[in-house]
């Protein structure tokens, strides 16, 4: 079998897309699962997720509850897993 007919039936997928807004110029853009990145802490007050503003240039900061790591997760975008020193 060759990679071709392996993934013959196969359709491309499109990139997932995420809907955010910038707290300093308030701007709504959407952006890609590369553009943000997913902090995962011991507690709800150290998991967040961050990004730059496309219009401004701020970087962005918000908190992300069980729902928005679940969903920025499944949609591909990096994660970083922080443990705790005590």
């Amino acid at each position: 079998m060759t990679a071709a007919s392996a993934f013959a039936g196969m359709r491309s997928v499109a990139p997932v897309m995420f809907r955010a807004g910038c707290p300093d110029c308030r701007e709504r853009f959407e952006l890609a699962a590369s553009a943000l990145r997913l902090a995962i802490g011991a507690s709800s007050r150290t998991t967040f997720y961050s990004f730059t503003c496309p219009e401004c240039g701020a970087a962005v900061r918000k908190p992300a509850g069980e729902r928005i790591v679940e969903l920025l997760t499944g949609g591909g975008v990096r994660t970083l897993r922080l443990h705790s020193t005590v």
